[in-house]
């Protein structure tokens, strides 16, 4: 294969490091950017790391930014994202960014459809995709309708997630009762608009995505599909203990719904199995890479390697078989989940341990590259011990 197009990552979070790893196996020269504190943690001695100008409040010196070093560059680089906040900048700027880099999404109605909370869940009811009870607060009126029709405990959910997060780091806050609702409410509506939606009940490893490839003719290249184990936080959070797990009842519910909708490029779809009724739950989708998929590569299916040859127009084969019962690690969280999970007597150190027997890969754990390992351990660590001392 050749490699002599470069490739260029915005973001450096584990996601980011996860692709620069994987193309700096076969030898391809990789830029990678975020913004100043990101890069602080995450920069990798296997890129030329720097730090770039934010996607949310300085798009065009951003877009100034990459042209100019694509031109430095030379040959069209391939370009990957790793957050929705780089997702939505590069869709947003297709056009002119397309005059200089290799890359593949969706329409960008569809992008900003299904990083709306609000739009995507109508977009999954609208294709007869099962979905927990959600309710969208506009008004008043709204607000009764979701307490005479919710149970306790539920949670609240912003519907744009990325642009909540700039002033509240939560994916979702836990609600008990019917004052802490109306309380939280009046004080998170300021970030953002709000949805109410139902818990489905189950433990972390409820929890299945599934990720695709699809080439811009909307022919499938790449199928693969994981569980949970545990999350960080335990309640509402991102992966930190996760293995690989083919799930064929969830490939017939998301493939006609991928292609239906044209979710051409990387696309992934989280669901949590209902144990009340067995009924998959639609939870989200990202067009985009998402926080493990470095795992793919040691199950057998390489998404970030394809998706650079196939743009830089190599001729990958489809790939649809994996290896499951791969896990993958990111450490510090893992730990950290062990020990929230420890306190409620749900999980014990020896449950801990049998965690990392067998086929591994860890999210930041590189003897070839032990800095951005170290830098976020350290930065979970004393924000772990900040908490604590709130509490």
């Amino acid at each position: 294969m050749k490699h002599e197009h470069c490739a260029v990552v915005l973001d450096l979070s584990a996601n980011g490091v996860g692709i620069i790893r994987s193309l700096s196996k076969k030898g391809i020269k990789i830029y990678a950017f975020d913004t100043e504190r990101a890069y602080k943690i995450g920069k990798s001695r296997l890129a030329t790391c720097n730090i770039c100008p934010n996607p949310l409040t300085e798009e065009n010196e951003l877009l100034t930014f990459l042209i100019n070093l694509s031109q430095s560059i030379g040959k069209k680089p391939v370009l990957y994202a790793g957050s929705d906040d780089y997702i939505v900048f590069i869709s947003k700027n297709r056009k002119e960014l397309s005059k200089y880099f290799l890359f593949l999404l969706p329409d960008h109605s569809l992008i900003e459809e299904v990083l709306d909370k609000e739009k995507a869940y109508e977009l999954a009811l609208k294709h007869n995709i099962a979905s927990p009870k959600t309710y969208i607060v506009e008004n008043e009126d709204h607000f009764e309708e979701a307490i005479a029709n919710l149970d306790f405990p539920c949670i609240l959910k912003p519907v744009l997630g990325h642009e909540f997060r700039k002033n509240i780091n939560k994916k979702a806050i836990l609600i008990n009762d019917l004052d802490q609702l109306k309380a939280d409410y009046q004080t998170y509506r300021e970030y953002g608009k709000l949805l109410i939606q139902e818990i489905i009940p189950g433990d972390d490893n409820c929890f299945y995505k599934v990720a695709t490839f699809y080439d811009d003719n909307m022919k499938l290249m790449a199928l693969f599909s994981l569980q949970k184990n545990h999350q960080f936080p335990a309640e509402f959070g991102t992966g930190a203990h996760i293995m690989s797990k083919r799930v064929p009842e969830l490939f017939d519910i998301c493939l006609p719904f991928f292609e239906e909708i044209g979710l051409k490029g990387i696309g992934m779809a989280e669901f949590k199995k209902d144990p009340r009724d067995g009924v998959y739950k639609f939870i989200e989708i990202n067009p985009r890479f998402w926080l493990t998929h470095s795992l793919t590569e040691p199950s057998g299916i390489n998404f970030v390697y394809m998706y650079y040859l196939y743009l830089t127009k190599q001729n990958p084969e489809p790939i649809f078989y994996q290896i499951d019962g791969v896990k993958w690690i990111y450490l510090v969280r893992y730990y950290l989940t062990f020990l929230q999970k420890r306190k409620r007597k749900e999980m014990s150190f020896i449950d801990f341990y049998k965690g990392f027997q067998g086929k591994k890969e860890f999210a930041l754990f590189a003897w070839n590259d032990p800095m951005p390992f170290i830098r976020s351990t350290c930065s979970h660590l004393v924000n772990a011990w900040k908490q604590q001392r709130k509490e």
